[in-house]
């Protein structure tokens, strides 16, 4: 078991994996990144084959596990599954802004346990912040193949806040087999959708009408894509030791 007081960063990896963390965090407990607007693009290492599993996380203020804001790279095939969070923001928390280029996508999420938050699902194209004034306003991002699936959650404020770019929609978002209890103040929208696309199924509360999209390939049964093939990361086996003070 590992303890942290900070967060975890995964910033333009192959083949990672993260398990069996115990993080309490004034920030994102995991961080996934890839470089930050020109720099990122010009750089042009994703970090990809991302596995996450059997995370606890406390983090008041940012969220369990965060895509972004820095993905300038590229993000894609993010695993993550077996994860609990208390007094935590948000679940998972995807960032990105115009400038920033690149793309997240194909992002599969699974077995959630949420206790206490503001927001379950988060997303956001207006996280505006750049490390200069020379990026480029033409480089949108492209948000696709986010997946989440089999999440309980209680005492949240607010079920999700989806904001993808006007122009640029954050498409092929799957949420199924998500049961979500509301704070008793919770905030009078329940959803806030925008700019984005997606299918849902044995959802509550209810979604946004954005995401009530004809069901597709993407459900197995009704349920979100959960990838079943084995990563090469998950074939190393780390090796245990021991000594004795003399």
């Amino acid at each position: 078991m590992l303890t942290n007081s900070i967060d975890v960063f995964a910033d333009s990896c192959t083949n990672t994996r993260i398990e069996d963390c115990y993080i309490i965090s004034g920030d994102d407990c995991v961080a996934v990144k890839s470089g930050w607007d020109e720099y990122g693009i010009s750089f042009g290492m994703p970090t990809k084959h991302l596995v996450i599993r059997r995370l606890t996380c406390i983090s008041p203020y940012s969220a369990a596990i965060a895509l972004g804001s820095e993905m300038s790279g590229g993000i894609e095939d993010v695993r993550a599954e077996d994860i609990t969070a208390y007094q935590t923001e948000s679940a998972v928390r995807i960032k990105t802004a115009v400038g920033r280029g690149a793309f997240v996508r194909n992002v599969y999420v699974r077995g959630m346990s949420l206790h206490t938050m503001k927001w379950v699902f988060w997303m956001t194209g207006n996280y505006k912040a750049h490390a200069d004034g020379r990026y480029d306003p033409h480089a949108l991002p492209e948000i696709t193949g986010i997946n989440y699936r089999d999440i309980v959650a209680e005492n949240v404020s607010m079920a999700g806040r989806l904001e993808g770019i006007s122009g640029d929609p954050f498409t092929g978002i799957c949420i199924s087999n998500a049961t979500i209890g509301m704070a008793v103040k919770h905030k009078k929208a329940i959803w806030m959708c925008s700019d984005v696309e997606g299918v849902t199924s044995g959802v509550d509360p209810k979604p946004c009408d954005l995401l009530d999209g004809q069901q597709s390939k993407k459900m197995d049964g009704g349920g979100c894509e959960f990838p079943s093939d084995v990563l090469e990361i998950d074939n190393v086996v780390l090796k245990s030791c021991s000594y004795q003070m003399s």
